[in-house]
Order: structure tokens, then sequence, then C-alpha cells
């Protein structure tokens, strides 16, 4: 039996439909007839629920990666929505990464691995 595979990602809301579109508005995602945002090797599926509140009280506890191409064009475009950054996109030694919050106060990141990095591992 070979490892298990990460498919999906189920992001609770106490507003889904704000979130779904803020998602939608920032990376563009494909999404199927079920709702889940294609993000390549793992979707996210932003569900309603009743036992989160409004905004994550620990949003620390896990942050989504978004690999991109282009982290200065991406922050860019993030700018036009009004995003509330932790971290502006700074370079690092592995890349350049920033650190950003949606509407529902859960972190994520932007990262553009480096060339070298990227070799490293080959």
């Amino acid at each position: 039996m070979g490892a298990p595979r990460l498919g999906s990602i189920l992001l609770g809301s106490a507003d889904p439909d704000r979130l779904r579109q803020w998602y939608r508005d920032a990376f563009a995602p494909a999404e199927d007839e079920h709702g889940f945002l294609d993000f390549g090797e793992t979707a996210i599926l932003i569900d309603p629920r009743d036992d989160v509140t409004a905004a994550n009280p620990q949003p620390g506890r896990y942050v989504l990666n978004f690999h991109v191409d282009d982290a200065a064009a991406t922050a860019a475009h993030l700018d036009t929505l009004g995003v509330t950054w932790l971290v502006r996109p700074q370079s690092r030694p592995d890349g350049i990464f920033g650190t950003l919050v949606d509407p529902d106060g859960n972190y994520l990141q932007i990262i553009e691995l480096s060339a070298a990095y990227l070799a490293s591992r080959r």
C-alpha cells in the first residue's frame, strides 16, 4: 500500500461565500461542480461550519503555502484587493516569501522558490 496523498483541505467558515470569493479573486483557481477550488495537487473546499468563530483564534496553527512563479506580480495583485500583510514578500536564502491574512484570519504565504533551492531538491 502506498502513502496516501493529500487531495483536499476543508476550510470551515462562518461566511463561506465571502471566503470562497476572496480565494477566487486572490488566486483565480479553477472550480469544479462541487465547489472545490483547484490548486494543483491539493484542492480547497470552503464549507459552512457552525462550530467555528468568524475569525480564526489561532491563525498560526496551520499556514496555507501557495507556490507562485512571480511573487512580486502576485503581491501586486493581492495589494489591489487590500490584503493585510503580516510580512511583505522578502528575499530569503530559499526564495521570496510573504505572509498574509485571509478574511477569516487564516495565515497564508506566497512563496517563489529560488532556482538554487529547486535544483537542490532534484
